[in-house]
């Protein structure tokens, strides 16, 4: 069954798309700001991955795992050294 994510608070949605294509561009990858989760389909491609556009129902959750967890990793680094900075504010 698929199931859609979505945020706690639904007008944070612009501030975590624009984060995202921050600190995706900041490791180095191509973002377009207009759609940030096509990203996705690049780190893919560096980690060999098989994700494409539509149905990725043969996908493992390894591999899956290792898109996510770059993109996501990436995102929860920079959120935690953005509230350090706050912190010593």
């Amino acid at each position: 069954m698929a199931r859609k994510r979505r945020l706690l608070v639904p007008e944070a949605s612009q501030g975590v798309n624009r984060l995202k294509a921050d600190v995706m561009a900041k490791e180095g990858y191509k973002v377009d700001p207009a759609s940030p989760d096509n990203v996705k389909y690049e780190v893919a491609k560096e980690l060999n991955v098989p994700l494409q556009k539509g149905n990725n129902g043969t996908l493992t959750s390894k591999q899956a795992g290792q898109v996510g967890g770059k993109i996501g990793g990436s995102m929860v680094k920079e959120m935690i050294k953005m509230a350090k900075n706050n912190l010593n504010d």
